[in-house]
């Protein structure tokens, strides 16, 4: 997950040359990220080997899905650090009704799959699944929060 961190803050702050190149390294943090939480969740869920085949087959589904939905919010940090020096009030906005539509996305995906998750485990077990996802996700915001500087008021 550091390693996920890392790279948006050093991107934010414009230290990787070129688009490519931000990119490469954003996937790269996001494939190590993809592993640390899938170890991390398979701890705290305890499933039985009934539950294991199907929570495991909706959870990679799930992920899919929400690597789309990320890819929004990474869109809007990127977005950030390249209008950082020159935010103006219409720019701002933009990046904030985009911000707005990730977190709409997000809630809608999160309903979604809790539905489904109720019907292959029980709904505690779909509920103490989504507590760890929203537990990681906490995390990465808050270092996310850390990493980027605040605009300055104009």
């Amino acid at each position: 997950m550091k390693l996920f961190l890392s790279v948006l803050a050093f991107m934010a702050f414009g230290l990787f040359s070129t688009a490519q190149s931000q990119n490469d390294y954003i996937e790269l943090a996001r494939d190590v990220l993809k592993m640390e939480k899938k170890a991390a969740i398979g701890d705290v869920m305890m499933l039985s080997e009934s539950e294991s085949g199907p929570f495991w087959t909706l959870y990679n589904e799930y992920q899919m899905a929400l690597y789309n939905v990320h890819s929004e919010q990474v869109e809007v940090i990127k977005d950030y650090a390249n209008n950082f020096d020159s935010m103006n009030d219409e720019k701002a906005e933009g990046m904030f009704k985009n911000y707005l539509s990730y977190q709409s996305g997000l809630t809608k995906l999160k309903k979604k799959y809790f539905k489904k998750f109720k019907k292959v485990v029980s709904p505690t077990k779909a509920a103490l699944y989504f507590q760890a996802e929203n537990k990681i996700e906490a995390l990465i915001n808050a270092e996310l929060a850390l990493e980027i500087p605040l605009l300055e008021a104009k």
